[in-house]
């Protein structure tokens, strides 16, 4: 009989295996061999039942055991089914008097088994297969040996469950990855995929010496297609244009649909730009010919711009991209059906980038920071829960300067910190404005931080700081990063992490799902709200894999203990089936767009007059 310490021993062997990715036979294997070890049986088996198919595992500690659970499968008769089935302990321990399982029991005999016990692996009402503990003597197990092997069945069927769902969601990953690279319309590269074989490709550039050049296609007078045909010709149009440039490009290359009528073609590897003058003719003549669609013959024309990289340049991806933007930009003020070459080198780009780069110094003493905030709502009932901190720049000569601009340059000039402190003392005061002057201590703020900023020195010292001297509660405060933070430094990131923890701030990772291991990540670190990315919400309703990898993503979070809040709602649909899907918060456009803090105000105070403050008002699940 098992005693309370080798019980104990093999329960802690199974707690460690549970976050690993141990494979399940290597798992079922071992305990079926420590079963032997401390049980007073003979042998021991495993089988997992599906019903209709054929078991997809089986595990023995020796040869008679293993021809016990096949022999069971095989007459479809036995204690192991039994116990499948009724979800209850079977107990034979004399197989001479037992009448039940005829078939099993003749065969058994003939091969010395004289006595079996048999658990089912359950987990609430869920049964998914039987734990056989066989003798060849006769004889009944004591009640505490039948109750240690029940234990051990239970534990085993945990961590099977477990194990499935970190396979399932291994596999949505991969798909949500590939979807999270290539646009849904064409089947192109998208933005993000470009982005990063653009970055490779300049770091072969600088170890090279060669050029990559990257085209910039903007389709001319776009609107007037969707305009006059509907948008499903101006689909069709974008598929088909992504077709004819794909027919006219080098093995290789890589052709990106970036955004609306937008491509985006690399070529690498250019002994000189000069070559370059082959490819952009091949693009021009790709429109020479109409394109005949739903019984429309349409010209379409595009205007292209051209940038170089390489040739030792410490270009960003960024930059490269935007010079392109601005080559096209010059083409179509030209007059369109053109190209237009602009080099990294180009005075007035370079100009324009150092003047933003001077900017930048300076910038918290002249008050051209602000924070809009954006509202996170319950899915149920859209009652607002949180709003998320949003950084913009209104540049007194160069209007508004996006965050995907202003903090590359601030974390070149080394102003992360003090730009990101202002950012969390900003959003602090405003939430304690709330709780000061509207009694409203349930409206939680999210603050995006960046792996730089998580990772300067001093960072949790200010958030400490913060949070002291704020009126409100430490987890009404939820720091958002990206995976990134992770990649950067992953052991670095988990001390930090664990040590705002510790001040009882919330952790959330942010776009989950698009980066190469969202799921280990959300395995390791201490994460307490996933929030999945747009691309996926904006597939629901319309494409099944999205729908999967959604509900793939929510019960594992919730497996987890962490909430789900899905990012980029914009439509009824979309809600409805994140409620039927489980997310817990939903934000996006369909219920608000960010707005400054006059209009959150606006919002509590209805909310303190006793109006309602759910959005959108009208909607309902």
């Amino acid at each position: 009989m098992a005693s309370e310490s080798q019980l104990s021993e093999v329960l802690s062997e199974f707690a460690r295996t549970m976050v690993t990715d141990f494979p399940i036979q290597a798992i079922l294997d071992h305990l079926v061999e420590r079963i032997v070890e401390i049980m007073p049986v003979t042998a021991a088996g495993v089988t997992l039942i599906s019903p209709g198919v054929e078991p997809r595992y089986i595990a023995a500690s020796n040869g008679d055991a293993l021809r016990f659970e096949k022999l069971q499968t095989e007459l479809e008769d036995g204690p192991c089914l039994e116990a499948y089935r009724t979800g209850g302990a079977i107990a034979v321990p004399d197989l001479s008097c037992e009448e039940r399982f005829p078939l099993f029991i003749a065969r058994a005999s003939e091969a010395g088994l004289a006595a079996v016990f048999t658990f089912p692996l359950r987990l609430g009402n869920r049964r998914i297969g039987a734990l056989d503990l066989y003798r060849d003597r006769r004889g009944k197990l004591s009640a505490t040996s039948m109750k240690a092997a029940q234990t051990l069945a239970d534990v085993t069927t945990a961590y099977i469950v477990n194990a499935e769902g970190r396979a399932d969601l291994r596999e949505a990953s991969h798909r949500s990855r590939e979807i999270s690279l290539h646009d849904a319309l064409t089947g192109l590269p998208n933005r993000a995929l470009l982005m990063e074989r653009l970055e490779h490709s300049l770091l072969r550039c600088r170890r090279s010496g060669l050029t990559s050049a990257v085209f910039f296609v903007d389709l001319d007078r776009f609107k007037v297609v969707n305009d006059t045909f509907g948008h499903r010709v101006g689909d069709e149009v974008l598929v088909a244009v992504g077709a004819r440039l794909s027919e006219v490009l080098r093995p290789g290359d890589t052709l990106a649909h970036v955004s609306g009528d937008e491509f985006v073609v690399l070529c690498e590897d250019l002994d000189s730009p000069a070559q370059a003058d082959v490819i952009v003719g091949r693009l021009d003549a790709a429109f020479d010919q109409p394109f005949s669609l739903s019984g429309n013959e349409l010209n379409i024309s595009a205007s292209i711009g051209i940038a170089f990289t390489g040739k030792g340049r410490a270009d960003a991806p960024e930059d490269v991209l935007h010079t392109a933007d601005m080559a096209m930009y010059r083409a179509k003020r030209a007059g369109g059906g053109g190209h237009d070459i602009l080099d990294l080198r180009d005075q007035h780009f370079a100009s324009y980038q150092a003047a933003l780069e001077r900017d930048m110094h300076g910038l918290l003493g002249r008050n051209e920071l602000h924070l809009d905030y954006q509202p996170i709502v319950a899915t149920g009932d859209g009652h607002i829960t949180s709003v998320e901190a949003l950084l913009r720049w209104a540049h007194p000569s160069r209007g508004l300067v996006t965050p995907g601009v202003l903090i590359p340059l601030a974390e070149k000039a080394g102003l992360i910190p003090a730009i990101g402190g202002w950012v969390l003392q900003e959003a602090s005061d405003e939430q304690s404005h709330w709780q000061n002057d509207y009694r409203v201590d349930d409206v939680a703020m999210s603050v995006n931080v960046s792996a730089h900023q998580l990772m300067s020195a001093g960072f949790v010292d200010l958030v400490a700081a913060v949070v002291s001297a704020s009126t409100g509660r430490a987890d009404q405060l939820t720091l958002e990063m990206s995976e990134s933070v992770f990649v950067t430094d992953g052991e670095r990131a988990l001390i930090v992490l664990n040590d705002l923890k510790a001040l009882g701030v919330k952790l959330a990772l942010d776009d989950f799902g698009t980066g190469f291991s969202s799921l280990s990540y959300l395995l390791q670190f201490p994460v307490d709200i996933v929030k999945i990315d747009k691309i996926f919400v904006a597939g629901l309703g319309r494409d099944r894999t999205n729908r999967a990898i959604v509900a793939a993503i929510v019960q594992l979070a919730h497996d987890l203990g962490s909430t789900v809040i899905a990012e980029g709602v914009e439509t009824i649909e979309q809600h409805r089936e994140l409620a039927q899907l489980g997310a817990d918060f939903c934000q996006g456009f369909y219920f608000a767009h960010p707005m400054p803090a006059v209009n959150i105000d606006t919002l509590i105070e209805h909310r303190v007059d006793g109006a309602s403050q759910s959005l959108p008002k009208l909607a309902t699940l």
